[in-house]
């Protein structure tokens, strides 16, 4: 890999200087210090990985453990690392920036209600809202990567006598419910041994709910999780649930009150909210900016409404009892106003479906109640009805302000979608992550936890962008540029509280497969606890847009000190083979 050659017309070739990987001079000097004549023994490489890495309880046994990894690369210096094969440990597979031995490490015996839970929104569907198909294989890829609520829109069939899943009122083509079932059945524990919550949006009669009852029944058995009480008084909690099916939906009341169907929006408004404009999704807004968006969307039904079901006596008669006792978590909203939904009952406890710009227009006045129903209560958030693409919103607007069931179309990609994976990284990848404690319990003077307070900085988190590699191996060579190597650039930021979020930006490399920034980032955090890293690879493209060359997100509050490597990812969010980059994390 000396030179490589690029045709830029039939008479004239390019040919460029591929440059070889090399420690950057930060890494050298900690070599020099830690090592004697040129060698790292494993002592040494102990002292490094307390010092630098601040893994305190290292032992002899750890860095032997790390320096007998890599003795088959040839590089290995029979006494300990030389430069190079120090190097090649912390640029390679052993090093992540985040501990792949932790596991589920957060108490998971407190209710579900104190917990972020990884939510899908219309889990059947493969592509668009509009006029894609639907399938149970969407719900295994999301059940594979750890998400454990899936969503079911259910209607009757086109003769009325069985029950398919499907988006209603559009193009989309139906999927027996029954095969649905059977694959959430077959795949919900294959990522994780936590709870599978199954949300229907019901459009049925008495008749097919009982035949839904019966399918449901006998599809789970004894690992259908039903309350003994009429209503839940409190959240059983992740633990106690363990390879548990739960059903979460609300009274039904399709056939009692039928609702208008809007009509659709012009095409400018259609269009409007395009989804993933670039080539790797629009920028994350943040919640001022969704504020002042929020009059300007008109908004299509979705169905995902809960209305005032859970007070209806009439929808009550109405329901198939042994439907009714199948439903571990009640949606519902009340009767009254935002204030009447966001009642807290001492005596039982339930489920609130709120669309995202229902969200963003009541956390200006009740942003604070919300936080307090959400202590006891779920709050589900799912995307407004414009979003045909199946593209997504902030996750972090749901999220501060307690919302457990943030819900996503996981089937799309983008930038929002990329802090849904990194959110549930953490915790070793369950679909379940504890809420902070400020959003589970009001402080000392009984207030609780108000978002856009402004903060005293908690701590500032120091990032270093030393350099990245792999793309020579992992993409074509005009991948990027037909004329000449890439010229990368990389971005990296915080997604947090509106007082945390920001973006900052490297130089652009000209040229150079294995770009060298050694540039240095710091980030104060007033909420830690909610932070995400976000971390992007482009490609600075002069007459187009700018191409992508990957991306991740990390939960700050697991990222592991001191020099990693950070495997990166497509937009798709599927690790690439080779691309990482090589960087530092000091909180100062």
């Amino acid at each position: 890999m000396s030179k490589q050659t690029y045709r830029v017309c039939f008479c004239f070739r390019r040919r460029f200087r591929l440059a070889a990987s090399e420690a950057p001079p930060d890494v050298k000097d900690i070599f020099n210090r830690y090592s004697d004549n040129g060698v790292m023994s494993a002592e040494q490489l102990r002292q490094f990985l307390v010092d630098v890495q601040a893994e305190e309880g290292a032992t002899l046994e750890d860095a032997q453990a790390i320096m007998d990894s890599l003795k088959h690369l040839n590089i290995f210096h029979r006494r300990g690392f030389n430069l190079e094969s120090f190097f090649k440990y912390l640029f390679g597979d052993v090093n992540p920036p985040l501990n792949p031995n932790l596991g589920v490490h957060h108490d998971m015996n407190s209710p579900l209600s104190h917990y972020f839970i990884h939510t899908g929104h219309n889990s059947y569907l493969t592509g668009n809202q509009l006029s894609s198909d639907c399938s149970d294989v969407p719900i295994i890829n999301a059940l594979r990567k750890g998400v454990r609520v899936i969503e079911l829109d259910i209607w009757p069939n086109s003769t009325g006598d069985d029950v398919v899943v499907l988006h209603g009122r559009t193009l989309t083509t139906p999927v027996e419910l029954i095969k649905c079932l059977k694959s959430i059945k077959e795949h919900a524990f294959v990522a994780s041994e936590y709870p599978v919550v199954i949300t229907l949006e019901d459009h049925l009669t008495p008749v097919l709910q009982a035949k839904v009852a019966e399918m449901i029944t006998q599809t789970f058995g004894d690992i259908l999780f039903t309350p003994g009480s009429e209503c839940l008084s409190v959240f059983p909690s992740p633990e106690s649930l363990k390879k548990r099916v739960m059903i979460s939906t609300k009274p039904p009341k399709e056939y009692l009150h039928a609702k208008k169907v809007p009509e659709k929006e012009s095409d400018s408004k259609q269009g409007k909210d395009s989804g993933d404009e670039e080539a790797w999704g629009k920028e994350v807004k943040n919640l001022s900016s969704e504020m002042d968006d929020e009059d300007e969307d008109v908004d299509i039904e979705d169905g995902d409404d809960d209305d005032d079901d859970d007070e209806d006596p009439k929808a009550e008669q109405n329901t198939a009892p042994e439907y009714k006792r199948l439903i571990a978590i009640r949606a519902g909203k009340g009767k009254g106003g935002m204030l009447d939904w966001l009642r807290v009952d001492p005596n039982k406890v339930r489920r609130l479906s709120l669309s995202e710009q229902e969200l963003e227009k009541s956390i200006e006045t009740y942003g604070k109640d919300i936080v307090r129903f959400t202590q006891r209560n779920l709050l589900r958030v799912y995307p407004k009805g414009i979003r045909f693409d199946s593209s997504n919103y902030n996750p972090l607007i749901g999220w501060m302000h307690g919302a457990q069931m943030v819900a996503f179309n996981m089937q799309g990609y983008g930038r929002s979608l990329w802090l849904m994976h990194g959110m549930f990284k953490a915790n070793g990848g369950c679909g379940y992550v504890k809420k902070p404690d400020f959003l589970l319990k009001a402080d000392s003077y009984g207030e609780v936890f108000d978002p856009r307070a402004t903060l005293p900085v908690k701590t500032t988190l120091r990032v270093t962008v030393y350099m990245g590699e792999g793309w020579y191996f992992d993409f074509r060579h005009t991948h990027f540029d037909a004329y000449s190597p890439p010229d990368f650039y990389a971005r990296v930021g915080i997604a947090g509280v509106p007082a945390d979020t920001i973006m900052k930006k490297t130089k652009t490399l000209e040229d150079n497969w294995i770009p060298n920034w050694d540039e240095v980032f710091e980030f104060p955090l007033t909420v830690p606890e909610l932070a995400l890293l976000r971390i992007e690879v482009h490609e600075y493209d002069m007459s187009e847009k700018d191409d992508f060359a990957g991306q991740t997100c990390l939960p700050v509050n697991e990222l592991r000190k001191g020099i990693r490597a950070v495997p990166l990812s497509s937009r798709k969010g599927e690790k690439y083979n080779s691309v990482k980059l090589l960087m530092r994390f000091e909180f100062v």
